[in-house]
């Protein structure tokens, strides 16, 4: 036999053998040409490419220490702040086996490796920089306390300030979660694992996700912007020094190593703000808003001059702006500032729904935020267009050794 004789089938033409080898010939030519081309355009190989190039996403905070992190940890592109309530029977050996469930799988996904029940273990690989810190409220406190639990004086609600419009949908809480990292897909998935812990032991209450400008896009160390377009916490103390360690930490107490922690929402009418001229702005905060300079000075870091009059006779750093109600001869009345932005999605007649989640670090709020609070809600002129919708305050355990959990100083 010869080939395929089979009914149906004919033999194909002269013609079309040679087309089809001429076809094939082509196509086999332009192959060897592309895949020569594409090796002439690809770099010539290094000794070093065999060595993996280091990711951002990579990076690892250290989960375990003296102190919590996400507190002097430089802040992160992205947090999610999450407050719980506790159930009705979470008492006080349930608070220590949700601490204890908490503080594992946070110290798992800050290394980078899946939670101990994560069934998406393959999202739990880019830690960037992740850092989860725990903040307890006064009713947490008062289900784990014993006869030798030292609970701060200052650990209840704000007094009330004639600026605030506080919504129950933003305000208090038990326990407090900040989740941060440098990719929000990080700071989301250890969120769902954490909160997977909590589901027999409490409720969320609220969630506020915040965010700054992304990693790399700025020097490290700018000062953030707020979406009014300020250059926002100039005046801060920086860790590790002296002044920040004083200003921050608690050092008596079963507190002590911990701090305590004010999370205030506040609005921020952009659509308001876009109706006041840049000079208006300007002296209403204080600051240029060119580089943060204060109106006496060129540089950001600059010492403003309160003392200061312009061509008028009036001081160049008005008295009701807010550079000079923050500002206090007690340098004591300070507090370490570690705060994001945040913008929903607006409705109705709104352009925006946009503010800033306002988040501070003191070793006592009574002492050192109050009464900076106060000196704004009398006389800041910022308040025409800010509005201070949530409110809560929290008691930051210190941290813990490999082995232990965060809170063991009060549960244990």
């Amino acid at each position: 036999m010869h080939g395929d004789q089979s009914p149906g089938r004919t033999r194909p033409t002269r013609r079309q053998l040679l087309f089809g080898g001429a076809v094939a010939g082509f196509g086999a030519a332009a192959a060897i040409g592309a895949d020569q081309a594409l090796r002439l355009a690809a770099p010539v190989a290094s000794q070093d490419d065999s060595v993996p190039v280091p990711l951002p996403g990579d990076d690892t905070v250290p989960f375990y220490g003296q102190h919590q992190a996400g507190i002097a940890t430089p802040p992160q592109a992205h947090a999610t702040l999450v407050a719980l309530d506790l159930r009705d029977g979470t008492d006080r050996d349930a608070l220590r086996r949700l601490m204890q469930l908490l503080t594992d799988d946070a110290a798992r996904l800050a290394r980078g490796e899946p939670a101990l029940a994560d069934s998406e273990p393959e999202l739990a690989h880019v830690p960037a920089n992740l850092t989860v810190t725990f903040g307890f409220g006064p009713e947490l406190v008062r289900r784990a306390s014993t006869s030798s639990t030292q609970a701060p004086a200052w650990l209840r609600p704000l007094p009330a300030f004639g600026i605030d419009r506080l919504e129950d949908a933003w305000n208090d809480g038990d326990l407090l979660l900040q989740v941060a990292a440098d990719d929000p897909f990080t700071v989301a998935h250890a969120l769902r694992m954490l909160l997977k812990d909590t589901r027999s032991f409490a409720t969320v209450r609220w969630t506020q996700p915040g965010f700054r400008r992304a990693r790399g896009s700025e020097a490290s160390g700018t000062t953030m912007r707020n979406l009014f377009g300020q250059v926002d916490g100039t005046v801060n103390p920086a860790p590790p020094t002296v002044d920040f360690e004083q200003l921050v930490w608690i050092t008596e107490g079963t507190f002590a190593g911990g701090t305590g922690m004010v999370v205030r929402r506040i609005s921020m009418d952009l659509d308001k703000w876009d109706r006041l001229d840049r000079s208006g702005r300007e002296q209403s905060v204080g600051r240029t808003l060119a580089n943060g300079a204060p109106l006496t000075g060129t540089q950001e870091h600059d010492e403003p001059d309160f003392t200061a009059k312009n061509a008028a006779g009036f001081p160049v750093i008005a008295e009701f702006s807010h550079l000079r109600r923050a500002r206090s001869e007690n340098t004591a009345e300070r507090f370490f500032r570690r705060g994001y932005n945040y913008d929903d999605a607006p409705s109705g007649e709104q352009i925006s729904n946009s503010g800033l989640l306002f988040i501070s670090f003191q070793a006592d709020v009574d002492a050192q935020f109050v009464p900076v609070q106060r000196r704004l809600d009398e006389l800041d002129l910022l308040n025409e267009w800010t509005t201070p919708i949530g409110s809560a305050v929290f008691a930051v355990p210190p941290g813990c050794a490999e082995g232990g959990y965060i809170g063991e100083g009060i549960l244990a």
